[in-house]
């Protein structure tokens, strides 16, 4: 299967290498999941460094993205948090080729300081921070359209702590939005996205710790090209999967996607 996409790839990249020269200097315009927003933008700018060649990222909740693109919004590629909607975009036949997954990421606890919460992988703390009715406020994505949301409510599901928590839940747009309520203080502590936790500002703010994986439903980071590509984009596709780019992702807690 492997091979397969490698042949399909390889044929497409040299289908639109022809016309490079005329669109060297575009910017790709690429949908990603709002949870790789910092190791995106760090991809970007060695992308940038290694090329010369500007991308140009729209960030938002999976789902929302994968909407736009339904209705014609003009990206050029998509990374999605969930790899089912693009396997969907392919049903559809709205992509150029197969997508391809590129990294596994993790749900964190965190709480920031002065939080009567204290995180723990297990979420003993949230269940003693709830059954001692000291928490009023917890931040989540929203789990109809944020995949960190819908992974997050499986995580409290398996915990056992859903029907205690679904009336105090802050909800987000997406992910970093609800990382955001956390880490401000909107929310008592959240469950959010590894990757958004691993910035110097960010451990200065607060504690997390991460949740089991068996918890919940993989959260399996995929990208693919939409039907407007070019090869500038391909170009960026291609980069994703290098060794410079793997170790950014690796840097921002994501793991090998197999």
């Amino acid at each position: 299967m492997r091979a397969g996409r490698f042949v399909i790839e390889l044929i497409l990249l040299i289908l639109l290498a022809g016309t490079a020269p005329a669109i060297a200097s575009d910017s790709p315009l690429i949908a990603v999941a709002s949870g790789m927003q910092f190791a995106i933008r760090e991809i970007a700018a060695a992308f940038r460094q290694d090329t010369e060649i500007e991308v140009r990222i729209t960030l938002g909740a999976s789902g929302k993205l994968f909407r736009q693109i339904e209705n014609n919004a003009p990206f050029e590629m998509f990374i999605s948090a969930d790899d089912a909607l693009v396997r969907k975009l392919e049903a559809a036949r709205r992509t150029l080729g197969p997508g391809v997954a590129i990294a596994r990421g993790n749900l964190a606890i965190f709480a920031a300081h002065g939080s009567p919460l204290k995180p723990d992988p297990m979420l003993q703390g949230l269940a003693s921070a709830l059954a001692d009715n000291q928490l009023s406020k917890f931040a989540i994505a929203n789990p109809v359209h944020a995949p960190y949301g819908q992974r997050a409510r499986e995580a409290l599901q398996s915990a056992g702590l859903w029907p205690l928590i679904k009336d105090r839940l802050v909800i987000g747009e997406n992910v970093a939005q609800a990382a955001q309520f956390a880490i401000s203080g909107a929310a008592q502590g959240g469950i959010v996205a590894h990757s958004l936790l691993v910035t110097d500002k960010t451990r200065d703010q607060g504690e997390y710790a991460l949740l089991p994986e068996a918890w919940h439903q993989p959260i399996l980071h995929s990208m693919v090209l939409l039907e407007n590509s070019d090869a500038t984009t391909m170009t960026f596709f291609q980069y994703l999967k290098s060794p410079r780019a793997q170790q950014i992702l690796s840097r921002y807690g994501y793991a090998p996607a197999f």
